[in-house]
Formats: C-alpha cells, structure tokens, sequence
C-alpha cells in the first residue's frame, strides 16, 4: 500500500496525530493506546478500497535536524530495517532508482499463481510473529515491534488473530472467471502460434477431430481425475492486477502473454556474435566492456604503523599478568557480570581469578586419568564451552588453560544435537583432537541429556569427557604445587574459531607470543592505563570482545563490566546506563548497539556519556555502520557525546585486529569519509561519486595500522601482486600479532598466512610473510584504512564484484518494509551455467499478504538493478524464524545455502529471474541455407560414408513351410485352421486371479465368427465394406467379433471402451472414433450397451446421435447362408485409429495385402508356429499391440495366453507369474506394464521366488512401442528381476508409427541389441556425435530391435529429403509390404496424404515409394553380423518431429528435459515439458507436502540452465497423477498444455520465470 502520510489529511488530524507520535516517544502514552487513537483519529480518512496502485514512491518525510530525539524516533519507520545498513541517503537513492524505473515503464511481473491452502496456513502457530528479537553477533533485529508508524499501517492484535481464523487477507472466495470463457480463444491462439512454431515440412498427421475447441482427455490412464475441475482454485483471485493491468486470478495464457511481452523489452546488451564451432555449443564468454573504469594510480606502498614501544614494566607473559595483579592487588575488581535486570551479579577480583585459575589448571592435569596416564598433557587442545551470561566463569577456564599450557578451543554452547553448523564444529573439535570439555554447573545441567542423563554425542563431535569449572567441584591444589609461568613464547596459546562461506569451521591458532604482542598493540593504540573501567557489550569468547575484556584488561588490571547479550534484549539502554553508572572511559559495542540504544531511547534526563574517551565499534570494517555511528553522534552529543571518541576498528580471525582509529583529544582533525561510486565498486577501483548520485557507497575510516605492523593491500585473486592506489584489494598485515596458522590444513595455512605480496615487477616487498585478511578495502591519505566489504561477501557476477552486505542494504531500503524482517535477510551467490547467480532470501512477516509481499519483490529486483547494475536470479521469502541461526540468532548463511541448493528450503514466496540475469547463454543457432543435391552427393562421395539404408530379410526369398501364405486373406486362413486343427486352442484369456477365464479353439473362434457375421447381416442390414466399431474390454469377445467382420465382409476398428468411472473423459473419444471413422454400426457386451444408455453417458455427449448398438452377447443361432469373399486383396481389412502423443487422433487403412504381409514378417521374425504358446499383456487397440493380441495366432497358429493390463492393478505378479507358470519363451508387453512391475514388485522379489516364479526361459520379452527405447527403465526392469531368471539379454523394445505399424522388432534370432552414447548438445543441432559412456552431456540410445523382413529403411534430411550418410540424424523413412495404405480422414487431405505415405527422395534412389514415420533416428553399421553373415545394421529412434521443439533454433526432445528435472528432487515423481510462444513450460507431480512446491522452482530453472542451456519460463507444480498418460504410457504433452491454458490443472503454485 501507499504510505499513510501521503493521505490528504486535514491540519487539525495532522497536527493531533503529530502530538500523539511525540506522547508515545516521551513515553506518556502506551503502544495500544497510541495505536487505538491513531486508528480512531485516521480512520476516516483511509480509502476503503485494497486496489490502490502499489507502486506509488514514497513520499520522503521531513528530514531529521540533530538535537530533536523525538522527530528522530518518528523518521525511524518502526524499527522496521537492519539499521547496520541503515542510511537515509541510500533510503533515497533506492527512492530515486525505483522512481526511475516506474518512469521506464512499469516492469510487469505476473504474479505466481498459489493454491489456497498454500496461501492459508490454517495453524494458528503459523501467525504468531516470530521471535523478533532473535538478532546476533552477526545481525541487529531487535524490533520496535510496537509503533506501527506512517508506513505499517495499524495492524494490531485482534485484526491479526481474525485474520489467522478467516485465511488470508484477500479472502480468496471469488474464482477466476476463466472456466466459462470457453476454449475458442485458446484454440484461435494455438492456431496462430502453431502456424508459427511447425516444422516446415513434416507437418503432423490430420487432427480428423475438428473439436478443437473443447480440451479432450485422451486415453487416460484409468481411474485418473483429470477431469475438468469445475472452478479453478486459485489462491489469488481478488480484483488486483499487477503490473500491465492484467488480473491476478486471469487465465493462465493471459499471464504468459504478459510474461512474453515483459521479456520483450530489451533488457540487456544483445548477445555478441562469435564463432560457433561445428559441434560445441560455445557459452557466451563475458567480454569486458571497454569503457569500464580502470584503476590509473601509481602502485600502493606499504604502510608501516607506529613502533610499538615497549614499556619497561609490561609483563613478559599474560599468565605472568596474572600472577602479579592476583598477589599485588587481590581485591581490584576484574570483571562485574550482570543479570537480567541489570543488577551487579558477581565481581571476580584479580585474586579470586589467579586462585580459581590455578585450581582449575591443576585439577585438569592431575585429576583426569591417572598419574602414569593422564588424560591430558601441556599442549593438548580442550574445548571452552560457556553460555553467553558466565563471562567470568569462561575467564577462570580460559586463564587455567593457558596456566596448565593447555590449548583452549572456545565454542559456542550446542543447544540441540542438531544446530545449525554445530556438526562443523564438531569436526574442528575432531580434528584438533579435543578429548575434554571445560563448562560450567549450569550449562552443563542445560545439555541436552538422553534417558540415561548421560550427554549424548553430538552430531559430527568427537567422544567428549565433559568437565565442570566450579570451585566447589575441584579438589585445592597442594602447597607445593605451582604453575610454571613461562615467557610468551610460539607455543599455540588458543585456537579461535572462524566459519568459512561455504559453512566449514577453520581453527585460527595464536601463539603465546603474538597474544601478548597484540595485547601490547591494543593497549598503545587504545591508551589503556591501569584500572580503567571499560564497558564490554560484545561476545567475550572471540574476537574483540575477547581481545579487549579478557586479555588486554587483566594485562593493564582493568575492571570490565560486562554486559550480556540476554539483557541488551530487555533492556537496550543497558550498556550506556552502565557506562553512567560506572564513570566508564571504554565502551565496546557493534553498530547495532547502538542503534538499538537509539530506539529506546526516551529522553533519558540522566545520561552522560562524558565519561566516555573511546568508544570502540567493532564493526566497524562492515560499510553500513558509519551510518549507526552519526546517527549516534547526532542524538549523543548533547548527552556529553565527544565526536572524538568514536572509533571504528577492523578487525579479522586470521589478522587479528586489522586496524583501529586512535581516540584523539585534538577534536578539530575531523574522521575520513569516503563517497565512492558503487559501479566503480564492482570494477575494482575507487572512484569518488559519479554524477549518477544514486548508486554510491559512503565509507568510514577504521584508522591507521596497528603499532609495529606493516600493511599492504593486494588483488583479491591470483598472484598477491600490490594494488595501485585507486584500486581494492584485499588487506594484508605482516606483523607479529597474528594467527599463525589454520589448524591441521597446511595447504590452506600457506595460502593465507604465508603470502609474500609482489611489486609491479614481480619482486617480493618484505622477507616476512603477510597474513591475509580477508577484508576488502584500500588505504587512503594519511594512511587511512577504509573497508568496502569482506572476500566472504563477495560475488563476482559476469565479472563485476559485489557485496553481499550492500546487497543486503539495498534490499532494506525498499519501502515499505513491513514485509520482511530486518535481521533476517541472507544474500548468497550460487553458480548456475558457469557464473556467479544471486540469490537473495528473507523472512516474510506472517501479516503480509501475497500481493504485497510480491509487490516488495519485484520492487527490490528493480532497486537492486537500479543501484548494483546486476540481476538477482532468485529472491525467496520463507516463512518467520525459519531459516537457519548461528548459536548467536544471526542467518546461518551456508546452512541457507545448502538448504536451497537441496530444496529443502520451503519458501512460501518465489521470484525467479533467469530472462534478466543470465546472459551468458549460446548463441541460437542460425539454419544454413538448403545445399543442393549435387554437392551433397559429392559429399557423401568425397567422405566414403554410405548412404544410411537398411533392410530386413527379403519375405520373397524364404522358403519355409509356411502353409498360411497360400491364402491372400486372413478369414480364409482362420476357415483352413478350422478345419485341418480344430481343436488347436489359439487363444487363452487370464483373469486377475490367474486361471483361465475362457479360451478359444480354431473351430469355436469360427463358428462364433459366422454367428457374428449373421448378425451384422440381419439385425445390422450391413453391406459388404460398412464399417463397424467394436467396442470391447481386452478379451476374446474382441477377436470373434474382428473375425465376424471378415466374415460378413465388413470393416472393423476396434475401440477402447469408456471407462465407468470417468465416462467424462473418455467417452467422448469414444464418439470421436465412431463419428471419424464412418461406423455404420457398433459391436458391444451387454454390459458396455447399459453404460453406452447411462445417465452419465447422455451428459457427456450427445447419445441419440451413436449408430446401431449390437450386443453380442446375444447370438443368433443360425449361421450365415453364405461367408463373404473379397475379390481384390488391396481392399480394406480393417482401420486402425490411434492418439498420437501430440492429442492427434489418425486412423490408417489397412490392406489384406498388407495384413497378411505383416503376420508373416512377424512370424518369420520371431519364429512362431503352432506348438508355441506366447504370453501378450498389452492394449489391443492399434498398431503392431492390435495385431499381435488379434491377428498373429490365426495366422501363425501359435496359442496366446491374453493377460488384459488393467488385470495387473489388482494383482501385479499377474503377467509374469502366468510367464512362468506356461514356461513362455516369447512375451509382449507395453512401458506401461513394464513400469507397473518394476514400481509395484520391486519390493517382493524375494517372497515371488519363493512361489517358485521362473523366467529363465524367457527368450524374447519384448515392449511394443512408438517412442525412443526408455533404456532406463529396460534396464532397472532386467536388473530387478534378473535374480528370478531374466536373462538381461532377452529385454528388448520395437518400433512401429501410423504410416508402419511395425517398422522393428527384436526377435528371436540376430544380434543382441546394442546401446551407443551420444551427445546431447550435437543432437539439438540435428548431428550424432558419438562419445564414451559417461562423458558429460551423454546420452543413451538403444537400438529399437531389428528391422522386421520386408521392410527397408533410409534416413532422409525432414526438409530437402535428400539422402543422408550412416550416423546422421535424420528422419525415418520406410518402404514395406505392410505399411498403411494411406489416413482415412472425413475431408481427403490429398496433400498430407501423399507427403506422408508416397514420398520420394529428391536425388539418388528418385523411384522408390517411401512412408515417412515421422520420426528422427539414424543407421549405424556395426561389428555384429546378422542371420546372413552381412554386418548388422542397427536403427536408433530419437524422438518424433512433432513432439520436438525448436527453442533458439535448435531442436529439442523433451523426453531429454523432463529426464534432468526428474533427476533434481526427490520429490517429483513425474514430469511434461511443453512449449507455448516460445516460452518452455515445466510440469512437474509432487510427490510430498504442498510446502515443497517452492522449492522445486529454483532447482527446475538451474537443472534445465545447466544442461540444456534454456530458460525455463514457467513453472508449474502439481498433483500425482494430474499428467495425461495414454495405455501405451506415453505423456499426451498437449493435452496438457490444453488443461493447463484452460486453468483446469488446479496446479499447486505456478511460478512464471522472469
């Protein structure tokens, strides 16, 4: 929404809600009673209305004058941003950026659309607000949860509560408007971007159906629901409109123009041109921009920090420290520790400390194990774990270490046996060989215990002996016993924690001898004196908080009062009340302190902070501090405040402390400021403010370098060469007082604490090695170090650096920020397609509703292109305190990562923006022009390869006792076997059981044929040649009724019947091939006949419009005078009508000639004959499943064992129990059934062998198929039942299409099929190049069987159809005896017609007649020899040409596509690409809860950049099931995509990709 303060309100309201803002600020008023006031006094006022345009800019309120803290507290926009990034000039740039978007046209992001129970969470858990005050170490998010001021609106408590109850804000009741708008529109728009997008050539065969308008549902798998569903259920159907005024809960299509036309406009430089090498895709290598600023400056010198001059009476060790104060002045206090209200706790004095510690030193070494074998020796490493509120009990532990010469390894306390980065901690503590645990009583009484109440070993720890330091547990160490206090010398004196970006935990060791060094640095350049009381705010376990409040205070006797991190959240105040109360000369905080000493701050009368000489910031190296800073100064000063005493220092694990700003008395020297140019940033260089004004970074210095270092800044990457002077680079320190090494990693060790930094001409610059670290910077005048960033932070995308801290900023600046939490935002880089991609992540307050929250989103793309100049590729909002925390509440930032990267994120919002951000992608390929027919035969010629051709067996050639050929026609074969074998049984029908549920023999398949042909003659008044629908289950009644056909001279096609349970969508096909086809009549069971006249039916479709029904069941008894003879064997048999993949339906006409020819080449192929007996669990319906289950035994004579394969849903073993049980040697099946066994017994392997199944006899197993071999699952299938007897061999698939049934098929006899690997992205250019399995980009290809005798094949270029060469793709063309004679359409489409089944070669072989099948493949000639002592031609099918498609210019299968995103999660089951405008849509099924819907977005998007180079441009995610599968179980893509246009997917969340 708008901010409120833009509204026209009258002065009086002004003026009575500016007097309430300052009543709350003094604090005369409270939070609920501001806020119900507020409401009552603007409500008035506000618009009723939600559509207020979103994109409104922010008015800027009136700026902050210093002095006024009342006016402050009311610019502060409710606590609501991480003020570590705090800046209002940045607040305005981001203003200015988006301003300047929103004038360049408003960017129109489609919104993603989520289903309702997505949007409502109904727990009322998921609305509590998160623990806001979970901020860190790392983050600042201590909430002014209260003050909902201008820009949060009054939401308060009972709205909240309401608002959980009744769902989401936009109570999302209305649905989309879309499901009555019919389908023409669809339809007209699929027409014109098919007319764009069709191949030229190969045009698909006739959709015969002209009902384009309604989406069909084809061949469903049964029992499936993707019926329409009624109303969509949209989540997001309120009357909002996004960006170009389309509605939110619009069509989907509606959505994807919207998307195509944002990703229109030019958004980034166009692709350059470069060289394409015949087979690589080459990726677009980012070529610098030559006018990108360059550093100009002569090459830095190193600068050299003052001489540490050593005090003569500095102690020569920290223990010796000890020793001094504890017996000179045993009553001075060491270190005051607070509680939770503030109150003094304890006081540890100087001498308590040296008694405790030496007590504790004694007991560890004396006390664990034995004398001969203690547990632990001087030098050993054990670890510290102390809670954040026992400094002083940390402080006894640590000084009793270093007294026994032990190695201390301080840790954070493990909370769960599962924290967040607790496992690496666990294996730095391995690694460094800790045995022992040093805590306290009542942490060790936290731990988490198991029954027993032993501590259980963490995750990734070593076995721990757990060790407690209080006193009253320890035995007194005997008179005579003594430390032995040694000078520092380069023993290791503690080992620091550091965790890495990528998650690992290194272990930072410091020698004895650097720690006191350091101690003596800090104490010259702090001006430390004895006594001095110093205020510690900061983490005392590491880093400054432990440099200064535990080490540099005993060294100079200080008194350190500490304040621990539970009372900063009470009370934020604490630390400067304390610094009051104390007459403090030391604070030391981080930037967050003292913002959060701002926020409660209500003019307090009693503070003053004159106190004050040094007021260190430890953050001070993080770039957004020296925001926090001024506005401290500006509010402090008037307390007594001296500008002077502010100093920022910058400090590392590994260099310890970098640099710090000394506290000056001379007030005039006023502190380094820097304005750089962000853009000049991101190149490396320094440049003072560009005219741009927006994108610019302001810098605080963090002093000079500490005594007796030098420093020097080198590049950040490669040789450690010095920068020039304009120049960052990364900070090195060559001194004494820093870590020496990273535990137990030499390599690393090397690369970071041994760096000798190179002059221009290569030469070192010291003979002492540097430590790197790790910071960014560049040092300015007067050797002034400035910090622009950490190496940690950066990202380097398309070859400009970013940090993620600046990132992080410009997110927050973002108006309005009641969206996100400000603590709770991680920006990581990931690498997709060989660059860097950002992504950014934040936690999504729970009141925020969709619209808003993605209106921030797309407004912090637009600030971050606007002031960074790069693209984020994904931005995520997760729901409160859910991402990851470090043991201090800050974002683990790894773990986030890894969390991402293995989607297990679960984010409740997603906008992915790979169109903008990845423009590295190859060039799309340019067609070459056509080549004429000459130079191609020259070609062929010059390069010696073969023309691609191929053939089976000749069927005129062999001579074999083959009785049935002397018939032209089948009717006449089943009459010859009726009489000479009578009994002969030719089919057996299974039941789900097993047994036999009826069977056939010769004489009883023809007598009920003649029956069947009375029939259609009498009640059904049939001419010769009407054609005749059968409409039946899987079974026997089909076969008789096909023969009776024959007999009566009749036409049959055979249909698959409606399926009861979803007679909605499967009837109409079943209209559909009855109308298309011309049926006079239809043949059915009883059973199909009542369903056909159901209620259901009528609704369906229109039923007095069917033809004749005849019910077979009832036969008349007579049979006919006189069975029917055709007079030419090139008449119609039978039609055979089928779906293609692509939602096409085609029927073909097939001859006698043809059918006769077919059975024979599969009888000679396979080798059957009477005495066989072969197993079919197919579909019966068409294509080569048809003529094996219905025509091959009549004419072979061999007996088929049916098994229909919805049988198997009831009993899976079904098909290969009966396999076993008739001792089979050749068995049919489909994918479906094949994948129906491996799903459903893969479990029961064992228990089926027990029942004794048996396939060793199975020689041939072959799946019937239209498609590329699905090697995968062939072979898991082998693999699966190879221990029952399967031979691997015996698995085997075939090949048929419309225009040839059955163009290969295994076999018996012939090689075994071989399997090559080819490369992917040769394949999308139309080329094979053959590579070694395993190669990335591989692909495997099995050969689809044998070609079948009679049958020749060449391989033709789809678009000149000139010959192409062995292993070149190209389209498979086939001349045969069986092939179809031709489509039977209702209109004649002469020209398809003769395309597709008389087509001849432009050159070479110009006589012959080929069928084109529509399908790419290629010959390759291998080493094996066929039946005929030739070598062995083998066909690979690659993918049909109309299921291809063309995506920058090249061509792709999406078979390919869905295999990589199955791949990526384990959660989807199953998945359809399809395009639409040139967008690639992808479908995947969920196969968990809704809440990981999300997650899959991001991980689809990389998988398809990574291996496909394309940009996927919607996401789709949706239910098991919802993906349209037909019996052969191929996925009807454009089914889908017609339910997905229509909005009938009910999908789960649609992401559209930006």
């Amino acid at each position: 929404m708008a901010d409120r303060d833009t509204l026209p309100l009258p002065l009086e309201v002004r003026d009575r809600l500016a007097e309430l803002e300052l009543e709350l600020s003094e604090g005369d008023i409270t939070q609920k009673g501001y806020e119900k006031k507020r409401s009552k006094l603007i409500g008035a006022f506000l618009p009723k209305a939600p559509g207020m345009d979103p994109s409104v800019p922010h008015e800027r309120r009136t700026p902050v004058t210093p002095g006024s803290s009342s006016r402050y507290h009311r610019r502060r926009s409710s606590g609501s941003r991480d003020e570590r990034y705090r800046s209002d000039v940045h607040t305005e740039a981001v203003q200015a950026a988006l301003a300047k978007q929103k004038e360049r046209g408003k960017m129109a992001v489609p919104m993603p659309s989520k289903r309702r129970s997505l949007v409502v969470q109904s727990s009322m858990d998921a609305y509590t607000p998160p623990d806001t005050s979970s901020g860190s170490e790392e983050e600042g998010s201590m909430q002014g949860e209260g003050t909902p001021t201008s820009s949060q609106g009054s939401i308060n408590m009972e709205n909240w509560i309401s608002r959980a109850i009744h769902g989401s804000t936009t109570s999302s009741t209305t649905s989309s408007s879309s499901t009555q708008s019919g389908g023409s529109g669809a339809a007209s728009r699929l027409a014109d971007v098919m007319g764009q997008t069709h191949l030229e050539n190969h045009s698909t065969p006739p959709d015969v159906t002209g009902y384009t308008t309604d989406s069909i549902q084809v061949e469903r798998p049964q029992g499936s629901t993707t019926a329409s569903r009624a109303t969509p259920k949209y989540g997001n159907a309120e009357l909002m409109e996004t960006g170009d005024g389309v509605p939110v809960g619009g069509r989907v299509s509606a959505k994807i123009q919207q998307l195509v036309n944002t990703l229109k406009r030019p958004k980034r430089p166009p692709l350059r041109e470069f060289f394409v090498d015949d087979f690589e895709e080459l990726l677009e290598v980012q070529q610098p921009d030559p006018n990108q600023p360059k550093a100009e400056g002569a090459q830095m010198l190193a600068m050299r920090g003052e001489q540490l001059g050593v005090v003569t009476n500095w102690p020569p060790s920290l223990e010796a420290a000890l020793q001094r104060w504890g017996t000179i002045s045993p009553k001075a206090p060491c270190l005051t520790t607070m509680d939770t209200n503030g109150k003094p706790l304890y006081i540890l004095t100087y001498g308590k400390l040296w008694v405790r510690s030496m007590k504790v030193a004694y007991n560890i070494l004396h006390k664990l194990g034995s004398k001969q074998e203690p547990m632990v020796r001087p030098g050993d490493r054990v670890a510290l774990v102390f809670p954040n509120n026992d400094p002083a009990a940390f402080m006894v532990a640590f000084y009793g270490c270093l007294l026994a010469e032990l190695v201390p390894v301080p840790i954070e306390v493990p909370l769960t046996r599962k924290d967040a980065g607790s496992q690496q901690i666990g294996f730095l503590l391995g690694s460094c060989g800790v045995t022992v645990a040093l805590t306290s009583d009542a942490c060790h009484k936290g731990l988490p215990k198991s029954t027993t109440g032993e501590i259980p070993q963490f995750k990734g720890w070593p076995k721990l002996l757990w060790f407690v330091t209080e006193s009253k547990h320890l035995s007194k160490p005997p008179r005579d016993w003594f430390p032995h206090i040694k000078d520092a010398n380069n023993d290791t004196a503690y080992i620091e924690y550091k965790t890495c970006k990528d998650g690992s935990v290194l272990g930072v060791t410091v020698m004895r001898i650097a720690l006191l060094t350091h101690c003596q640095a800090l104490t010259q350049s702090c001006g430390y004196t004895e006594a001095e009381t110093i205020v510690n705010v900061l983490d005392f376990k590491k880093d400054v908080g432990l440099w200064h409040g535990i080490l540099t205070s005993v060294m100079n006797m200080m008194h350190v009062i500490s304040i621990p991190y539970s009372l900063m959240k009470v009370n934020p105040l604490s630390w400067i009340q304390k610094v009051c109360q104390y007459k403090a000369k030391v604070a030391c905080v981080k930037s967050r302190d003292m913002h959060w000493a701002l926020v409660a701050h209500k003019d307090q009368r009693d503070v003053n902070l004159s106190s004050l000489r040094m007021l260190v910031v430890a953050d001070g190296s993080n770039p957004w501090s020296i925001s926090s800073c001024d506005a401290f100064l500006n509010v402090f000063q008037s307390k007594g405040l001296k500008p002077e005493v502010i100093c920022p220092c910058a400090s590392s694990p590994e260099a310890l402390t970098v640099a710090i700003r000394r506290p000056t008395d001379d007030s005039n020297q006023p502190p380094g400021r820097g304005v750089l140019s962000m853009q000049g940033l991101s190149h490396g260089v320094i440049r003072v403010d560009s005219e741009e004004k927006l994108s610019v970074l302001t810098l605080q210095d963090v002093g000079t370098a500490m005594p007796g270092a030098l420093m020097c800044v080198v590049k950040p990457d490669g040789v450690p060469q010095l920068c020039k002077t304009d120049e960052i680079g990364e900070l090195c320190v060559c001194s004494v007082a820093t870590g020496t090494s990273y535990y137990g990693l030499s390599g690393m060790t090397k690369n970071t604490f041994e760096v000798f930094p190179m002059n221009s001409v290569g030469a070192p610059i010291s003979e002492y090695p540097f430590t790197r670290t790790g910071l960014l910077g560049f040092v300015g005048p007067g050797g002034l170090c400035f910090i622009a960033g950490k190496m940690d932070g950066l990202m380097v995308v398309g070859g400009r650096r970013h940090n993620a801290d600046d990132i992080v900023a410009t997110a927050l600046a973002v108006e309005p920020m009641k969206f996100v939490y400000r603590g709770r935002i991680a920006v990581f880089s990931i690498s997709v397609l060989h660059d860097e991609r950002i992504v950014v992540v934040a936690e999504q307050r729970p009141d925020s509703t969709e619209e808003d929250s993605f209106q921030w989103m797309s407004r912090v793309l637009q600030a971050i292109d606007g002031i960074h100049q790069v693209g984020v590729y994904c931005l995520a909002l997760v729901p409160s305190n859910t991402l990851p925390k470090t043991p201090l509440g800050g974002i683990h930032l790894s773990e986030t990562k890894q969390l991402f990267l293995e989607g297990s994120l679960h984010p409740c919002n997603v906008l992915m923006c790979p169109h903008t951000c990845v423009t590295n992608l190859p060039k799309p390929r340019q067609k070459q022009p056509e080549i004429g027919p000459a130079s191609v035969m020259v070609g062929n010629l010059v390069s010696g390869k073969r023309i691609a051709q191929a053939s089976g067996r000749d069927l005129g050639q062999m001579e074999d006792n083959d009785q049935a050929r002397k018939f032209l026609f089948l009717s006449e074969v089943l009459q010859w076997r009726a009489q000479t074998t009578p009994d002969h049984v030719l089919y057996t029908l299974l039941n789900s059981r097993g047994t036999i549920a009826s069977s056939l023999s010769c004489v009883q398949l023809h007598k009920r044929a003649e029956k069947i042909a009375t029939m259609l003659a009498e009640r059904g008044h049939l001419q010769d040649g009407d054609h005749v629908a059968l409409v039946y289950p899987p079974g026997i009644d089909l076969i008789a009724a096909f023969y009776g056909c024959l007999y009566a001279g009749c036409v049959p096609i055979t249909v698959r019947p409606p399926h009861p349970q979803n007679i909605a969508t499967t009837l109409p096909t079943v209209k559909m091939i009855v109308e298309v086809s011309r049926s006079a009549c239809m043949m059915t069971t009883a059973v199909i006949c009542k369903l056909l006249r159901s209620k259901e039916a009528s609704a369906a479709v229109d039923v007095r419009t069917w033809p004749p029904v005849l019910d077979t069941d009832d036969l008349p008894k007579k049979k006919p005078p006189l069975l029917y003879k055709p007079s030419n064997p090139d008449t119609l048999a039978y039609l055979d009508f089928s779906v293609s993949t692509t939602g096409m339906l085609a029927g073909v006409k097939m001859s006698h000639t043809a059918t006769s020819a077919f059975c024979r080449s599969i009888k000679l192929q396979c080798e059957l004959y009477p005495s066989r007996e072969v197993a079919i669990c197919l579909d019966p319906y068409c294509g080569l499943g048809f003529v094996i289950w219905c025509l091959c035994s009549v004419y072979s004579g061999h007996q088929s064992i049916l098994i229909p394969p919805s049988e198997l849903e009831v009993n899976p073993a079904l098909w290969l129990l009966a396999v076993s049980q008739y001792k089979v040697r050749d068995t049919f099946c489909s994918y479906s059934v094949m994948e129906l066994c491996t799903k459903g017994l893969g479990l029961q392997t064992e228990s089926l062998k027990s029942r004794g199944l048996d396939l060793s006899r199975v020689r041939t197993c072959v799946v019937v198929a239209e498609e590329r071999p699905r090697i995968a699952l062939t072979q898991s299938f082998s693999k699966l039942f190879k221990d029952l007897g399967l031979h691997p061999r015996a698995v085997s698939t075939s090949f048929g299409c419309r225009v040839n049934l059955a163009v290969c098929l295994q076999g018996t006899s012939g090689p075994d099929p071989t399997t090559v690997y080819v490369d992917m992205r040769a394949l999308r250019h139309d080329r094979v190049r053959l590579v070694e399995r395993g190669s990335p980009h591989s692909l495997p290809l099995m050969e689809s069987g044998k070609i079948l005798p009679g049958v020749r094949i060449i391989i033709a270029n789809p678009e000149t159809k000139g010959p192409l060469g062995d292993s070149h793709l190209g389209e498979i063309w086939v001349c045969s005896g069986h092939n179809a004679s031709g489509y039977f359409t209702v209109y004649g489409d002469e020209a398809l017609q003769s395309d597709h089944f008389n087509s001849r070669l432009s050159f070479g072989d110009t006589q012959t007649i080929w069928a084109r099948t529509g399908y790419l493949g290629f010959l390759r000639r291998t080493e094996l020899t066929d039946a005929s002592g030739e070598r062995h031609d083998a066909l690979y099918v690659v993918g049909a040409l109309d299921e291809a498609m063309e995506l920058r210019g090249m061509r792709y299968h999406p078979i390919d596509i869905e295999t990589s995103v199955i791949r990526t999660h384990k959660s989807i089951t199953e998945c359809a690409v399809f395009t639409w405008t040139n967008l690639l849509v992808v479908v995947v099924e969920l196969d968990g809860s809704e809440q990981e819907a999300l997650d899959l977005v991001p991980l689809v998007t990389n998988v398809v950049l990574e291996e496909h180079y394309l940009i996927v441009g919607v996401v789709v995610v949706v239910d098991i099931g919802v993906i349209p599968i037909n019996s052969r179980g191929e996925k009807q893509r454009m089914h889908l995509r017609d339910g997905f246009l229509a909005d009938q997917l009910d999908p789960i969340y649609v992401a559209y990709n930006m």
